[in-house]
């Protein structure tokens, strides 16, 4: 009798493991995002990488990002991201940036080591697929791209100028962002993202001074390998910013400016 409990035990336990296990397959193939495809590289070299991650998928859950691995390099010497773009529960799409370097999971994403997922055909390039109307509370908007833009030019902020580097050594890359900022509302800044680098072998930063909407002045500062959101600033995408008669005075910290200016004032209040 014990020996006969002893399999019955035995059985029991078998089912509710393998069950457990049938459990946890489902979970890693059950998140909320269906994958439409994959790009790799940077926004003006990438190439489609959705047939190579389906199967890193079958292999692993999770693995790091980087041109080995993902065994292909479009932009040799350069930052590149993996490029993920997927279907939400909503049916809204969006897409997920992992940087060189980064750990990718697969957990997020619907049937991701079935491989139930990609598109054949994409046609949305690095910045996604442009919808013709979207949905908001049941509100369709019907709003043209330009119209579109005008609300990612409506922040509070003015960029004055763009500095990037160090303390010690840094330079006006004004400019440059402004190329960025016609091309995407949001990026990621990398070491390669200026195109220069002032100061070799060490971390640098991008500060951004704007004006507020009271006229006084502040810093945004972003490490290397954060991103760069420009909706908070007014003009982004249209450039209507750091024009002619917004001078800046290419100091690291504003704190300089500002006594700069108070220093000024002092002087002209004293020559009158």
């Amino acid at each position: 009798m014990a020996k006969m409990r002893s399999i019955i035990f035995s059985t029991i336990a078998c089912f509710l493991l393998l069950g457990t296990v049938a459990a946890q397959e489902r979970d890693h193939d059950e998140g909320q995002f269906v994958i439409l495809n994959a790009q790799y590289g940077t926004e003006f070299r990438h190439v489609d990488v959705t047939s190579h991650l389906r199967e890193l998928a079958r292999h692993d859950r999770q693995f790091r990002v980087e041109y080995s691995t993902i065994n292909a390099d479009p932009a040799p010497g350069r930052e590149k991201t993996l490029r993920v773009y997927a279907r939400g529960p909503n049916g809204q799409e969006r897409f997920f940036d992992f940087p060189d370097g980064s750990m990718f999971d697969g957990a997020q994403f619907r049937g991701w080591e079935r491989g139930e997922w990609g598109e054949e055909h994409w046609n949305g390039g690095w910045n996604g697929r442009e919808a013709v109307a979207f949905h908001d509370d049941n509100h369709q908007d019907f709003r043209d791209d330009h119209d579109r833009r005008d609300d990612h030019d409506r922040g509070e902020f003015l960029i004055l100028s763009a500095q990037y580097g160090t303390e010690r050594r840094h330079v006006d890359v004004t400019h440059q962002l402004k190329e960025l900022a016609r091309h995407d509302v949001k990026f990621r800044m990398g070491n390669g993202t200026f195109g220069v680098d002032p100061d070799h072998g060490r971390r640098k930063a991008l500060r951004i001074y704007a004006r507020g909407p009271n006229g006084h002045e502040r810093m945004f500062e972003y490490p290397e390998g954060s991103w760069i959101d420009g909706s908070q600033f007014r003009g982004w995408g249209s450039g209507e910013w750091a024009r002619d008669n917004d001078h800046w005075s290419g100091h690291w910290n504003l704190e300089e400016r500002e006594e700069h200016e108070e220093h000024e004032q002092h002087e002209q209040h004293d020559n009158r």
